[in-house]
């Protein structure tokens, strides 16, 4: 399907500030909402009310949920997810039949935000240019969505080594500097690419 508008329901602030910079750059000039909720579970509490609250939306429309798998099961919380958009109404992607048009597209950010800076680790160095250029090189950080011990840890340990974020880690302006920067289409984050691909979809 091609959509003429884009609502994204997203867990957390960092998220959004992040996607404010990079829907432009997979979707063009589609326009596009962000909703933002509490939390994860605030947002996988609320879903389906939420959604039923859109079936009264154009057919060119759809909806965008993004979540962080954390610790989560990924199928089990791709399932909630899907059930969610099913029980309101909804067609999404990853039940549609082929050939068949969509309005939701349920997709999971594995493990978190962060591994997506580690997949374009050029755009966040830009941003933070005292980071190492050999971290993807590295054996724990060549698969972005397989760092073990949490991604934002991980990054902010990187960053505090570099001489960034003494305090901690300014997750929202951290999300904001380096999503600026990214390239849409070179991220070594398997989730990232599948997130994209969707978007790219409908647009």
């Amino acid at each position: 399907m091609k959509a003429e508008h884009l609502v994204v329901f997203v867990e957390e602030p960092s998220m959004a500030a992040a996607l404010e910079s990079l829907l432009p750059k997979i979707i063009g000039a589609l326009s596009f909402q962000i909703i933002q909720f509490q939390c994860k579970d605030d947002l996988v509490k609320k879903l389906p009310d939420r959604l039923r609250g859109y079936r009264w939306m154009p057919e060119n429309w759809a909806i965008l949920v993004l979540v962080d798998r954390d610790d989560d099961d990924c199928v089990a919380l791709k399932t909630t997810l899907e059930q969610a958009a099913t029980t309101a109404g909804f067609v999404t992607k990853t039940c549609a039949n082929k050939g068949q048009s969509f309005q939701v597209i349920n997709r999971i950010v594995v493990e978190e935000l962060e591994s997506w800076f580690f997949g374009d680790w050029t755009a966040t160095r830009k941003a933070y240019p005292r980071l190492p250029e050999t971290v993807p090189q590295k054996e724990q950080f060549r698969n972005p969505d397989a760092i073990s011990g949490g991604t934002w840890e991980a990054l902010e340990r990187l960053l505090q080594r570099a001489g960034y974020f003494a305090t901690g880690l300014r997750k929202i302006e951290c999300a904001r500097a380096i999503a600026g920067s990214m390239d849409a289409e070179n991220n070594t984050s398997h989730s990232f690419a599948l997130f994209a691909s969707a978007l790219k979809e409908i647009a």
